[in-house]
């Protein structure tokens, strides 16, 4: 996850660092990491090279040169500017940007954008869930002509969310995937993986405590190795992208999880 292998960018625990994104590519590469999935936050939206055919030709320099490539896409921007936002000129304004990053996204040759549906963006309320299968109707027909997924992030229940992927129907709508989210929600990841599995597209792996924040791997309730034991039954072939717990400073804390999470699941990752 983009930003993980860096200082903090404005004291912000997850954020696209602005004027110094360019930086963690070789750090990844050193790593051994084969690509960074970018965040594309409301925040100075409009300065993320993802939003500018110069940046998107910067991002393809700078992988060429380095081998850490840029396959996905987490869309923040949608937790502060949801796409069933309250107000009519928010959900516009929320759509058309999204209908700009496919753009985009489409000529980085992006897989995934992922929609986090969580905390202040949650689907819930029946009313937000219907608004936002209004909004999604709009934007599949762009998304599947990309062939790009708006793989989304939801706290719904596994029988919810897969109710929602039925009714929006399209082989371009499918799942994110967090580990570390679904047990500090308490769901049962072989329910989730029963209910949509087969649509997962997207993995993030982090360790929570169930209600509660993000912990050092290992420290929590997400079963990792289970998971992954389970997992193997899926052709899965997106990427797997660690948002690990992250402090100040950023690469030293990543590099003692991610070696601990190898050794977790190297049985499975054959």
């Amino acid at each position: 996850m983009q930003g993980r292998l860096l200082p903090k960018f404005s004291g912000r625990y997850q954020a696209h660092p602005l004027g110094y994104w360019e930086d963690e590519f070789s750090i990844a590469s050193d790593l051994g990491l084969k690509c960074i999935e970018f965040i594309f936050d409301f925040n100075d939206y409009q300065q993320n090279p993802l939003f500018s055919n110069e940046g998107i030709r910067e991002i393809e320099k700078i992988s060429s040169k380095t081998g850490v490539v840029v396959h996905s896409v987490c869309a923040d921007f949608f937790m502060e500017c949801p796409l069933h936002s309250t107000t009519a000129e928010n959900r516009i304004f929320a759509k058309n940007t999204l209908l700009e990053l496919l753009s985009y996204c489409n000529n980085l040759n992006i897989t995934d954008i992922v929609i986090p549906c969580v905390d202040h963006s949650s689907l819930v309320s029946t009313e937000n869930f219907d608004i936002f299968k209004t909004q999604m109707m709009d934007l599949i027909p762009v998304a599947e002509n990309f062939d790009i997924n708006l793989s989304l992030e939801t706290d719904l229940p596994p029988s919810s969310f897969a109710n929602l992927l039925e009714d929006l129907d399209s082989k371009n709508v499918t799942v994110n995937y967090d580990i570390g989210n679904s047990a500090s929600l308490g769901y049962d990841f072989k329910v989730e993986l029963e209910s949509y599995g087969k649509r997962i597209s997207d993995l993030h792996v982090k360790d929570r405590k169930y209600g509660s924040s993000s912990v050092y791997l290992g420290q929590g309730d997400a079963q990792i190795p289970e998971f992954f034991k389970e997992f193997q039954k899926y052709d899965f072939k997106g990427p797997i992208i660690m948002q690990l717990l992250r402090d100040e400073e950023g690469v030293t804390v990543f590099k003692q999880q991610f070696e601990k999470f190898l050794k977790l699941v190297k049985p499975y990752l054959q």
